[in-house]
């Protein structure tokens, strides 16, 4: 009865957090339109990468979804690759800055912000939604993480959208996108770290039976 209780509780937690996948799953992606749209018109480097974070963060939610029902070990594994999409995205933003340093234009400051603030709303309630499942493994720890690099990131956004207001200057705007791409990177080697420790546990008790 006790087995039977456990797994009724077990497949209750999967249906919640495959809700809460979902809906985070669309609310980034329809942000990512949104930021990378009004990034585009705005010429904003701090908002395009916002808007490629969110689009790495659509992809390690589905990635998320996939995996969910899947034996421990492979949602292990989709972390790993999910630390290494974050990596590819983080060196995108990066390239993208260093093409504006030589193509300077000064962003539309109004929008930044306008934008910036939609989206901050918008992903506090993603990472409220998954909070409560951050640790119970790295594949939904990966997603909080990524929800919460995107409370930082937006809250980058509008400060440079301060910044850039303040100085009339597309320095500030350039230095948040190299301040969101640094903290995927190390928000994605923590992810490959955890991931790693979870193979090995998986594989030492593996062992042991």
């Amino acid at each position: 009865m006790s087995d039977g209780c456990c797994e009724i509780e077990e497949e209750l937690a999967k249906g919640s957090k495959r809700r809460i996948l979902w809906l985070v799953l669309a609310i980034n992606l329809v942000m990512f339109f949104v930021e990378g749209i009004a990034g585009w018109l705005a010429q904003s480097n701090a908002l395009m990468a916002d808007a490629l974070d969110m689009l790495g963060d659509a992809a390690i939610y589905g990635f998320s979804l996939f995996v969910i029902q899947h034996d421990p070990v492979w949602r292990t594994r989709a972390g790993i690759l999910k630390a290494v999409i974050m990596s590819a995205f983080a060196l995108g933003i990066l390239g993208s800055a260093i093409y504006r340093v030589y193509h300077q234009t000064v962003p539309d400051a109004s929008a930044m912000g306008i934008i910036g603030g939609l989206a901050l709303a918008t992903n506090l309630l993603c990472a409220y939604l998954l909070l409560r499942f951050k640790d119970d493994d790295v594949n939904m720890r990966s997603a909080w993480l990524c929800s919460r690099n995107d409370v930082l990131a937006n809250l980058g956004v509008i400060a440079a959208a301060g910044g850039v207001a303040w100085t009339g200057s597309h320095w500030p705007d350039l230095a948040v996108g190299v301040v969101i791409a640094g903290l995927i990177l190390q928000s994605s080697f923590g992810i490959f770290k955890d991931a790693q420790v979870e193979l090995q546990e998986n594989g030492t008790g593996r062992a042991a039976q």
